[in-house]
């Protein structure tokens, strides 16, 4: 499926592989698109999603306007400039035809596609067929102060007639809130979440929101949050306490939407979040979701995990590569600004990053932003984890790839190897993993393990959830007859 980074209307997305409430009401964050018929390499993540932090939700275009992606991250198909190496050559792939996007800018959400990132800045229109809702904050608060108001003159009333009021014997600070509440949860938290500010040389930029991930000062991000700072740009992190200090990019992922940024002269007294194991989450279990949706910061909203290994591309809606996740989806209220917040357990531990929402076509106000309607995704912890260490300790991502070219269709039979690969190159990387295992151009991928696969995007996102060197059970279809293949995964390094 395709979403917006956060306030993009996400188009359907394919069917995804399969994928205990706290105490407190639930809450409810790209969008990039493929060129029809674009194949990515099966190391490609892909189904769409808009992240939360603004202007995704459209599906990211193919600028080679080719018709596959390498699962290496190569647009299979294409044919603008040939690369002389496989295909990983064009990494990393153009999001598939229904994309989410993330925020642009960090403010709004992109349009058209499935995830749409939750960032804060200016909001941005993306094509395809989701559109960002307008999510007007003014709005909400004309109501309030109404409704306000109008409590006030009925109390009033009533007080003239005679009613009493009955006050709580403790009140505030003297009430108690057990561990593995909401209130303690988010207490403990906050201190360790971060509201991020990031600005390019031109002044383009947005606000999005990261946590800390170790003693050293390194925060956890989306890459879609700090995306404009990479070159030349500034970035700073302001701690609930109203601390503020510069940062500098460690190292950024675009295909997974994970980025690190480090605090400049960081205090000694970090305390990072503890990270928990997403491969154990349950359809279910609580949630609380951290941010600073519309550059509310610190702010706390709750649900429950709604679904697991959603299959999710999103972008920008600038004309950059989609992200591709097998995602976690929650109700927890995700919005622009929200992106790269921790999206937490009932114990408060981090299971993972949110990064985009689904939200309708239209938001009925007049802005470009759209707004949660209980349908955000979120990078599993597990994968956000080892992105995070690849990025510290070299700067650049890693990707575990199968070495073929798949179309990037809507399609519900699987992800098809295409008959020419990006750029020209081969469709089965000579050698590669996928030729190894004696796959060839036609060949339909129907599951990967357990997971079944319905499009080339779900095939990327699904690789992507593997290490390099993983062994993996590939099913496939060819002349009508269901074969299975062993698969050891080849990577790639970088983003292109």
């Amino acid at each position: 499926m395709s979403t917006e980074n956060e306030g993009n209307a996400v188009p359907p997305a394919p069917s995804a592989p399969s994928p205990a409430p706290v105490d407190a009401p639930a809450a409810s964050a790209h969008q990039g698109h493929p060129a029809p018929g674009t194949a990515p390499d099966p190391g490609w993540a892909a189904p769409p999603a808009r992240s939360a932090d603004q202007g995704h939700g459209s599906t990211p275009q193919n600028p080679a306007g080719g018709t596959g992606w390498d699962p290496h991250g190569t647009p299979g198909g294409q044919d603008p400039t040939p690369s002389s190496s496989s295909p990983d050559a064009s990494w990393p792939p153009p999001p598939p035809p229904s994309t989410p996007s993330y925020g642009d800018g960090g403010a709004g959400y992109g349009q058209g596609g499935w995830g749409s990132s939750p960032q804060q800045p200016a909001p941005k229109n993306g094509g395809g067929r989701g559109r960002m809702l307008a999510a007007v904050l003014v709005a909400a608060l004309v109501a309030g102060g109404a409704g306000g108001g109008l409590g006030y003159t009925l109390a009033k009333e009533n007080d003239s007639n005679g009613s009493t009021t009955v006050s709580a014997s403790t009140s505030g600070g003297n009430v108690r809130r057990d561990p593995g509440t909401v209130a303690a949860v988010a207490a403990k938290a906050l201190p360790s979440t971060v509201t991020i500010e990031a600005e390019g040389r031109g002044g383009e930029g947005g606000t999005g929101t990261g946590f800390v991930f170790d003693t050293q000062g390194h925060i956890v991000t989306n890459n879609h949050v700090v995306a404009d700072a990479v070159d030349d740009g500034k970035v700073s992190a302001t701690f609930p306490n109203g601390k503020k200090y510069d940062a500098e990019v460690v190292g950024h992922a675009q295909g997974y939407d994970v980025a690190v940024i480090k605090l400049k002269n960081a205090p000694s007294d970090l305390k990072p979040l503890t990270l928990g194991n997403s491969d154990e989450v349950a359809v279910g279990d609580s949630t609380i979701a951290i941010g600073a949706p519309f550059g509310l910061s610190n702010t706390v909203t709750t649900g429950i995990i709604s679904a697991k290994n959603r299959p999710v591309a999103s972008s920008d809606g600038t004309g950059s590569q989609a992200s591709y996740m097998s995602a976690l989806q929650t109700d927890a209220s995700i919005n622009p600004g929200n992106s790269g917040g921790p999206l937490l357990d009932a114990q408060g531990n981090v299971i993972g990053i949110n990064s985009a929402i689904q939200s309708t076509s239209n938001g009925g106000f007049g802005t470009g932003q759209a707004g949660s309607i209980g349908l955000g995704f979120a990078i599993p912890i597990n994968q956000a984890k080892y992105v995070a260490q690849e990025l510290i300790e070299t700067g650049e991502p890693v990707y575990a790839k199968i070495g073929a070219s798949v179309s990037l269709e809507d399609t519900t039979n699987g992800a098809k190897i295409t008959e020419q690969g990006a750029g020209g190159s081969e469709p089965v990387d000579p050698g590669g993993p996928a030729d190894k295992a004696g796959l060839q151009p036609g060949d339909v991928i129907t599951k990967l393990d357990d997971r079944v696969i319905d499009s080339g995007p779900t095939l990327i996102g699904e690789i992507w959830t593997h290490k390099p060197g993983d062994e993996v059970t590939i099913t496939y279809e060819r002349d009508g007859k269901e074969r299975t293949a062993e698969l050891t995964l080849g990577s790639r390094t970088g983003d292109s």
